[in-house]
């Protein structure tokens, strides 16, 4: 199938997509690794030797990415998540569920885009666990946050008992589902992973492109959305909200942006023998 119009990488090998007036660019942070049967424990080992081998890294785990996305309209920019920030902590270190996870990138592939932190006027997160909030929220040590002049959105489930640091109390707003928070861009109530996660929407040009956050983690989910994830708040909630999201990804004229799928962040969900399979729309560089 044919790239569409517009879709060109960005220096430094970013991934771009004009959506009429709009630009959405991925801004990759990092990564994570996650254990393919601790994460997904419905999965079996057959599962893993099959045809979703590919996903796995070469020690096994599932390889993801961790990444945001850049949202341009006339002059404008807006952010969805804001990745892990510049830690690294190695697999022996983390929980039983995942490996290695580390980011820091962010600040730079942003600087490729020819956008500065300063640029962003907000910082949209689907949800607030550490690797989407990094670089807003957690920085490191004796740094001030890059965004700290942008608003902070959520959904108010998950600003609800969130510890917000005192800096960014005021720049924190809680966003209703069905709210257009930018231009183009509205929220859609996407519980499940979390009780409050918000997936965006973002439409242009006869065509819409939905974030959908941590609604999927892995391209191998969209062929068994009734597996069950173990990190997830809500676990049969969120297979109902994977089985919706999948009617709508599969709808024409929908692109998608998967924070976490290694195989190419921007892609499209295509029907195949009776599933969905994952389409990048531009290959990650070898």
């Amino acid at each position: 199938m044919p790239l569409p119009t517009g879709l060109n990488p960005r220096p430094g090998a970013l991934r771009s997509l004009r959506l009429g007036e709009h630009t959405v660019t991925v801004v990759p942070d990092g990564a994570v690794q996650l254990h393919p049967r601790r994460w997904l424990p419905d999965s079996t080992d057959r599962d893993w030797a099959g045809d979703q081998a590919g996903v796995l890294d070469e020690q096994g785990y599932i390889g993801t990415s961790v990444a945001g996305l850049l949202v341009e309209y006339d002059g404008r920019a807006l952010l969805l998540d804001a990745g892990f920030g510049p830690h690294d902590i190695p697999a022996e270190q983390t929980i039983d569920t995942i490996g290695a996870l580390h980011g820091g990138q962010l600040p730079e592939a942003l600087a490729q885009t020819g956008r500065a932190p300063a640029d962003i006027e907000a910082v949209a997160f689907t949800h607030l666990h550490d690797d989407h909030i990094g670089w807003a929220f957690r920085p490191g040590p004796d740094r001030s946050s890059p965004f700290a002049g942008a608003a902070l959105l959520a959904s108010a489930g998950e600003w609800d008992g969130w510890p917000v640091p005192p800096d960014a109390v005021t720049r924190a707003r809680p966003v209703t589902p069905g709210e257009e928070i930018f231009p183009g861009v509205t929220a859609w109530a996407t519980p499940g992973h979390t009780r409050g996660h918000l997936s965006y929407v973002i439409s242009g040009g006869g065509q819409r492109l939905i974030a959908f956050g941590d609604v999927f983690h892995t391209s191998a989910q969209l062929a068994r959305p009734d597996w069950r994830v173990s990190m997830d708040a809500l676990p049969e909630q969120a297979v109902r909200t994977r089985h919706e999201m999948l009617a709508e990804l599969t709808r024409p004229d929908t692109l998608a942006f998967a924070n976490h799928f290694a195989q190419g962040q921007l892609g499209r969900v295509t029907p195949s023998g009776g599933a969905a399979r994952w389409e990048p729309l531009l290959e990650d560089p070898a």
